[in-house]
């Protein structure tokens, strides 16, 4: 390419990167960005920011990173974390309750044996031994409640604070506000097994309205961590570094030539950033540096818990590097969590797979001194009803669950709220998911109404409270310098 060709004719980056052969790899770089040259811009916008760069919050927060493990399906909350003793004594009993078919079912209670655990006396089952192992290290919200009984609904809101499709999911809004602080890997990451996707998909990674930089990254645990990233063909020594640099130059003369374009900055950088993976991001992703202890700690070299142990290993590794947002799937079944039948069965299979590792993860955090600034999230889209469902399952229940918070400043060793006395419906001190998102933003430095984006006039933002009424739950948050509770009241 001659140099008077670029003075005098606009070359396009789509043409640069198809005609170039820089290596970058074109298909590599779509797979990273999830998008395209028809990736809406927002013209409308006012002030928005479009690059990874750290930026401080709105306030000081004590997390500084977010692991969410995105348990896909719905796990049953009286089968693992909120015992029921009058749930197991009216067993087979009738009751006017209606499961999301509008029918009625005899009561069924957990076959599971529930013990108290550490020194807060938590009841945990046997399902979760290994969660109940570090239970003073968790927040234990038995009160949740969603707005949408069926998968794909709940989980974009359990993702995005919204039953709504479309819309910008947490990780994207965190990294929205704070940026990441490592420059070299995306600062919002999504690890699963390779061969599954789940409810909601790729909507579960979605930036919606703000700029594609923000976008979570696909990570595989395994093999070439990212997909397409290396070029097919390798480069003499040298070369692949000037060609980078080249590209620098035109990008900064395209945005030169279009200043203001947020979402053509975002695309930019999100190309720099993949040239900048390609140099680091397969030492950075993988395990292989791990000590032994530590990968026995993950449950690694048990081929039940090896997948997920790798997963939340490498979950740890990213947010010691500085990731930001840390979305992890359960393993393997499609919707893992789902047992509408042979719950008695299905379940523990599946607590195998992720009690060990989940545990792991938070002894390991703990252990090196990452617990206090990194918020972990152990949570579905909803629970299960009280009632059987085939004789032997259990339908969704949007109206009671549970979620495990550990780190980020959340109080340890405490339970908040309670279900009723069946486990249907949370009573006592409710937790909407909007409100969840709240306070896990105001752990983090940010203000879940001052955090915004503009959308054709519009400021929007993640938990959109006047609708939702969404608030920070306080009695979930360590108060500096007070003892904390221990157990529920």
């Amino acid at each position: 390419m001659k140099p008077n060709m670029l003075n005098n004719s606009p070359v396009t980056r789509r043409q640069m990167l198809e005609q170039s052969g820089f290596g970058l790899g074109s298909a590599a770089l779509a797979y990273l960005l999830q998008s395209n040259e028809a990736s809406a811009s927002n013209p409308h916008a006012s002030r928005q920011t479009s690059d990874l760069s750290r930026r401080p919050g709105h306030f000081v927060g004590q997390a500084k990173s977010v692991i969410l493990l995105f348990q896909n399906g719905g796990p049953s909350q009286m089968d693992m974390f909120d015992p029921k003793p009058e749930l197991n004594k009216r067993h087979g009993q009738t009751v006017s309750i209606k499961d999301t078919n509008g029918k009625t079912e005899p009561l069924m209670g957990s076959k599971f044996k529930f013990q108290p655990y550490g020194k807060s006396g938590i009841e945990f089952s046997e399902l979760a031994s290994q969660l109940g192992s570090v239970v003073d290290d968790l927040c234990v919200v038995r009160s949740m409640h969603t707005t949408d009984p069926n998968h794909p609904g709940a989980t974009y809101m359990m993702c995005s604070g919204n039953r709504r499709p479309g819309r910008p999911t947490l990780g994207a809004w965190v990294t929205y506000g704070l940026g990441s602080e490592n420059q070299n890997l995306p600062a919002f990451v999504c690890l699963r097994h390779p061969s599954v996707f789940h409810s909601g998909g790729a909507m579960q990674l979605n930036n919606g309205w703000l700029p594609s930089i923000y976008r979570g990254t696909e990570i595989k645990y395994e093999g070439n961590p990212v997909l397409n990233l290396r070029p097919a063909v390798e480069q003499p020594k040298g070369v692949q570094q000037n060609n980078l640099e080249f590209l620098a130059r035109l990008n900064k003369r395209h945005q030169q030539k279009y200043p203001g374009e947020s979402e053509l900055a975002a695309r930019i950088q999100s190309y720099e950033l993949a040239a900048r993976m390609q140099l680091t991001a397969a030492k950075e992703l993988s395990i292989s540096d791990e000590t032994e202890s530590i990968q026995k700690m993950y449950g690694i070299h048990d081929p039940t818990t090896a997948d997920y142990g790798r997963q939340l290993l490498l979950a740890r590794r990213m947010v010691e590097r500085g990731v930001r947002f840390v979305h992890v799937l359960a393993p393997h079944p499609h919707n893992s969590w789902d047992h509408h039948g042979d719950i008695n069965n299905k379940l523990p299979g599946m607590c195998r797979r992720t009690d060990l590792p989940s545990a792991g993860l938070i002894r390991d955090l703990k252990q090196r001194g990452l617990l206090d600034e990194t918020l972990v999230i152990w949570a579905g889209e909803f629970g299960r009803m009280p009632m059987s469902q085939n004789g032997n399952g259990r339908d969704h229940n949007m109206h009671g669950f549970t979620v495990l918070m550990a780190g980020g400043g959340f109080k340890n060793g405490y339970v908040h709220g309670a279900t009723d006395e069946l486990g249907y419906a949370s009573v006592e001190d409710r937790v909407s998911v909007p409100d969840l998102m709240a306070t896990i933003l105001h752990q983090l430095g940010l203000d879940h109404d001052k955090l915004s984006y503009n959308v054709h006039g519009v400021e929007e933002t993640l938990t959109d409270s006047k609708v939702t009424s969404a608030k920070v739950v306080q009695n979930l948050i360590q108060k500096p310098g007070a003892m904390q509770p221990r157990g529920s009241a």
